[in-house]
């Protein structure tokens, strides 16, 4: 059974205030993750304390650097439960986790951060960790 609404509302809050789109429902997480083009950074958020600590603020200062991805969105685990496995599906060959974190290259699932590499770390390596990934697959490619 989902958290009341009033519960959540300020973890749900702390990543659409940081410029995520909230994707409630399977037409959103659909419209979303459908253009091929691009990047798009999807954080699939909990009521976790790995969620609290490192994965939101993680999340957050990495959203702050240079280069990012072109669309950024996220979806609540266990109370959005129908988008959540619906955006799953987009990598369904990954264990769901969550918190997690995927980024998208022209529709690929291009990397990956499971619970288990958020949860012992603290925000700032998750900021680098998602910054680097940021530098790798979002930065313009460099005319020759």
């Amino acid at each position: 059974m989902p958290y009341p609404e009033l519960m959540i509302k300020p973890m749900r809050d702390e990543l659409v205030m940081a410029g995520m789109e909230e994707l409630r429902t399977v037409e959103q997480v659909e419209a979303f993750l459908s253009p091929q083009e691009g990047t798009a950074l999807l954080v699939i958020n909990s009521v976790c304390g790995c969620a609290a600590g490192q994965a939101r603020p993680g999340v957050r200062s990495a959203l702050e650097s240079a280069v990012k991805p072109d669309r950024l969105g996220t979806v609540f685990a266990g109370q959005d439960v129908e988008a959540a496995a619906r955006a799953r599906q987009y990598f369904a060959d990954i264990p769901p986790s969550s918190p997690s974190i995927a980024l998208f290259k022209d529709g690929e699932l291009a990397y990956f951060v499971p619970r288990h590499r958020i949860e012992n770390r603290s925000a700032e390596e998750v900021a680098a960790d998602l910054i680097g990934a940021f530098d790798r697959l979002c930065g313009a490619v460099a005319a020759s």
